[in-house]
């Protein structure tokens, strides 16, 4: 059986001329600042699109919990907002996959398949989450393989909306713990990012979910052409600790770091 996945295609205007790629903001209501920064983002970037690569929300247990004046609810506002001025783009993460297309397409936001080559400027940018390329980490394939499955969402989904805010909380409870102990994510399966690139026709993969930004040489193709891993940041803003960082990519096919200040 074949370990490449099939491809998302999304085919840039041509009047682009920067688009920022953000993932792993892991938002939740115990991290104001790191949301009050997210949104001040989203009101003022001046790039020509954006594209959210996964984990833009801590845990997300549906979308009937965006009601008005809760956290989810102004979450999709910002979303509405921001999409009403330019392109947003977002791609379930592994703690996001329960955000449905509908809902995204009720606030203006475009679903983004994991992985899509982003073709632009005549370069293919391989675009995705990252972790379906952690393949050493066993348990959480296959924990992933469970929890994406359609009758595992819906018996969830069915279950009612206070229940699913407890297990919410006891997610963010976790994941507050995990990080407290210095928790390290598997990093992606070199071999298999190259063989997604060449089948993609790519050069370039785009990725968060490990927490670690950097960028890293994959080899060569079959035309000796460079492969590159370009991993993205999480965002985290809370007493001296500020990681709030985007990559832009120009039309030139230069790409940059901003690290959003303090504000």
């Amino acid at each position: 059986m074949s370990t490449v996945p099939r491809f998302g295609v999304l085919n840039a205007p041509k009047d682009w001329r920067t688009v920022d790629f953000i993932s792993d903001l892991h938002l939740m209501p115990e991290e104001p600042a790191t949301h009050a920064a997210w949104q001040r983002y989203m009101a003022s970037t001046p790039a020509d699109a954006v594209f959210i690569l996964g984990d833009l929300f801590e845990a997300w247990i549906g979308d009937d919990a965006a009601l008005p004046g809760s956290f989810e609810g102004d979450c999709a506002e910002v979303l509405r907002q921001a999409a009403a001025r330019l392109p947003v783009y977002l791609m379930h993460g592994n703690r996001d996959f329960l955000v449905g297309e509908p809902f995204l397409a009720a606030h203006g936001v475009q679903f983004l398949a994991d992985p899509t080559v982003l073709a632009w400027a005549g370069a293919r940018y391989l675009l995705t989450h990252g972790d379906l390329l952690c393949t050493q980490d066993v348990a959480y394939q296959r924990s992933r393989q469970q929890v994406r499955s359609p009758d595992w969402q819906r018996a969830v989904l069915a279950r009612p909306l206070a229940e699913r805010q407890v297990m919410a909380q006891q997610m963010r409870a976790q994941s507050v713990a995990a990080q407290a102990g210095g928790v390290v994510y598997a990093d992606i399966d070199a071999p298999l990012a190259r063989e997604w690139l060449m089948a993609a026709r790519a050069h370039t993969l785009i990725h968060g979910h490990i927490h670690r930004p950097g960028d890293h040489a994959l080899g060569h193709d079959d035309a000796g052409l460079p492969l590159q891993q370009v991993v993205l940041s999480d965002w985290h803003i809370a007493d001296q600790d500020h990681r709030a960082q985007v990559l832009r990519l120009s039309s030139d096919h230069q790409l940059e770091r901003i690290n959003l200040g303090p504000m």
